[in-house]
């Protein structure tokens, strides 16, 4: 017997997660630890909850979430999309509210590449007239 979830993939950098929502209590696990464990950051749990509280399915589901890849900051970002995009195929009718928010959106923004004869993407090493 399957136990009934939704599935969502977000990405956001080079951070990618996949969120399983369950029905639950509202317990969170991010890579087999609690969401305060593993985020000892206030900001970063906020923008993860953000879908949920918009929605108010807080106190719905259990999360449980798989991320890899960038820094904190990167995978609180996909953890918002996989969980906005699991609400969605929970139920389509909250998809409207989503995208007006914007957690919908994949935020395609990463880090600019570092250029040949560059000191970086776009800074330049220092010039000397003499």
């Amino acid at each position: 017997m399957s136990q009934l979830q939704y599935y969502g993939t977000g990405r956001r950098k080079t951070a990618t997660a996949r969120v399983f929502l369950r029905p639950g209590s509202g317990e969170m696990n991010v890579n087999g630890r609690d969401l305060d464990d593993y985020f000892p950051n206030d900001v970063l749990k906020m923008i993860i909850k953000q879908p949920l509280t918009l929605t108010e399915t807080a106190e719905k589901f259990a999360l449980y979430v798989t991320v890899k890849g960038g820094g904190a900051a990167g995978q609180a970002g996909a953890i918002r999309h996989g969980i906005s995009r699991a609400l969605v195929e929970y139920n389509a009718e909250l998809r409207e509210k989503l995208k007006a928010a914007g957690f919908l959106t994949r935020d395609d923004r990463k880090k600019e590449r570092k250029k040949y004869g560059q000191k970086g993407a776009r800074a330049r090493y220092q010039f000397s007239k003499r």
